[in-house]
């Protein structure tokens, strides 16, 4: 907790102390309250007790260590791509995924007030690089210079706590009442249509059984055998059993370059006999599957 900068501390206490007294409605997210985190853990389940967390580490650790009941985490945007790094988290974590949740991104510039009323300008822009990235034609197209910091809201307590009158944050509007700077442009960022997705994380996964209301997902991590056309004959199985397929990325494991994990997400669940073949097929060609969790799908908001 005490990562956090001074201003974020007493809100980031208050809401420990409600989440630890019934961890069963805790939500714990990455990032200062008033960060996107916290936004999406709020719009995705109005009645939890969100718990901020330093990093996406903190995160999931409260989950595995039973501080809290799940962790919302960003996975990708649609404007900067995937969140470093979570390809790695969420594999090793041994969490589940049991949902999903797209969050319309909005970024406000904001500075601390001078006793005039007056702010700026600025010299440097402190936020999460996936923010910075979002905005970095906006910043460059008034010399300010992206400065990379844990949060968006953090960002904006730590320009609160340096009383630097040339610095500025990028984050969610209502970090600049938590944190008392004053809001200088809305929708700073390069796309009218910035989105974030989300999922949430869980000791254990859902029962596809439970999923036979609406349309599934399901998201899981590959490694195929170090053999010619092995992706190729992969993906066969999913093309022949007619499961569409809406993700694959690739990544590396380990320093040799030699052993690439592949991160998928499918439309479907096990239980349904077309996705069952199409992953007995995967996992003959794979050195390595694990299934990260089937869930409701989710859509992104128009």
């Amino acid at each position: 907790m005490h990562s956090f900068p001074q201003p974020a501390l007493a809100l980031v206490a208050e809401m420990a102390k409600a989440a630890e007294a019934d961890p069963a409605r805790a939500m714990a997210f990455q990032g200062a309250p008033g960060c996107n985190g916290h936004r999406a853990a709020m719009e995705y389940d109005p009645q939890c007790l969100p718990l901020p967390c330093f990093s996406f580490e903190d995160a999931l650790d409260a989950v595995k260590e039973g501080r809290a009941a799940r962790a919302i985490i960003p996975i990708e945007n649609s404007q900067h791509g995937r969140v470093a790094d979570i390809h790695f988290l969420l594999p090793e974590s041994g969490l589940y995924i049991t949902g999903e949740h797209f969050l319309r991104i909005s970024h406000a510039l904001m500075g601390l007030p001078r006793e005039d009323g007056s702010v700026g300008p600025f010299a440097a822009a402190y936020s999460h690089p996936q923010a910075l990235g979002q905005s970095r034609h906006y910043l460059r197209e008034r010399g300010i210079v992206p400065m990379a910091y844990a949060d968006t809201a953090g960002a904006a307590a730590f320009v609160r706590e340096q009383g630097d009158y040339e610095a500025c944050a990028i984050a969610p509007a209502i970090a600049a009442e938590l944190y008392g700077l004053k809001i200088v442009e809305t929708e700073v960022e390069d796309a009218a249509d910035n989105t974030t997705r989300f999922v949430v994380l869980a000791n254990k996964p859902l029962d596809p059984a439970e999923l036979d209301d609406g349309p599934a997902m399901t998201t899981l991590v590959f490694e195929v055998r170090n053999v010619p056309a092995a992706l190729y004959k992969a993906m066969g199985g999913f093309a022949t059993n007619g499961v569409n397929m809406t993700k694959l990325e690739s990544y590396q494991k380990g320093a040799s370059f030699a052993a690439t994990m592949f991160f998928t997400d499918i439309i479907g669940a096990p239980g349904d006999p077309a996705v069952d073949l199409a992953l007995e097929e995967l996992a003959f060609h794979s050195k390595h599957l694990r299934l990260l969790g089937s869930y409701r799908q989710a859509r992104p908001r128009g």
